[in-house]
């Protein structure tokens, strides 16, 4: 699976975890040159905290568009840590 925004390859790898269908990467598959801390979190029921990033690729942002789970809760805990991407960020094979 590849992770692409502006035209730009952010994140590629063959063993995503699939969670409520989205898409999750594996920290050491994404280029984090392309993502800058943001200060959200949202709450998930059985998931726990999600912390957030801003993807940024050839001066173009989008706002909270990757989410992470840095201590999730133990029916989350094969996602702590991956990554997984929406607004606008395009997920394909």
């Amino acid at each position: 699976m590849k992770a692409i925004f502006n035209d730009v390859v952010i994140a590629d790898s063959n063993d995503t975890v699939v969670v409520e269908g989205n898409h999750y990467f594996p920290p050491n598959t994404v280029d984090k040159k392309y993502l800058e801390e943001s200060r959200t979190h949202t709450t998930c029921p059985w998931k726990g905290e999600a912390s957030y990033y801003h993807v940024k690729v050839n001066g173009e942002v989008q706002q909270d568009a990757a989410w992470y789970y840095p201590n999730p809760k133990d029916a989350a805990k094969e996602i702590r840590n991956y990554i997984a991407f929406w607004k606008d960020v395009e997920v394909q094979e």
